[in-house]
């Protein structure tokens, strides 16, 4: 976990990881959130609207974006304030996807980050955009 100030960060400051999507991670969100659209439940379903397999959760490819920012950047000193998603692409079971974010703004006055965030899938594509405001210790 990384323990990233305010004051410790500026414009630039990067981060990023990797994770797979499994099958377990998709049952563990059902679960949770009793979401069971076709899309994500039944593969004939999915394949019957022309894609490869189940569509993994769009929210479960954003949750990345909370361990983001509460893990990297900036980590520990982290309280999410907002986000703005896109979802440019589905994402599939088995997807290996990075996560980067990038500081694009610092606002002392709020205590407050801008991050310019991406997902990206194992062939490049990028598949969710976001801009995350987090609210950072001094």
């Amino acid at each position: 976990m990384n323990h990233y100030t305010l004051a410790d960060l500026k414009p630039g400051v990067t981060e990023s990881f990797t994770v797979t999507v499994t099958e377990e991670m998709m049952d563990k969100f059902y679960a949770i959130t009793g979401d069971n659209s076709p899309i994500q439940m039944d593969a004939d379903y999915a394949a019957g609207r022309g894609y490869p397999g189940r569509v993994v959760y769009g929210m479960l490819g954003a949750s990345f974006l909370s361990t983001l920012a509460g893990v990297y950047l900036p980590g520990e000193h982290c309280l999410l304030h907002g986000m703005e998603l896109k979802f440019a692409k589905p994402i599939f079971i088995g997807d290996t996807l990075t996560i980067t974010g990038v500081v694009d703004e610092v606002n002392e006055t709020f205590g407050e980050i801008t991050i310019k965030a991406a997902i990206v899938n194992q062939h490049g594509k990028k598949v969710t955009r976001a801009v995350v405001k987090a609210g950072v210790a001094k």
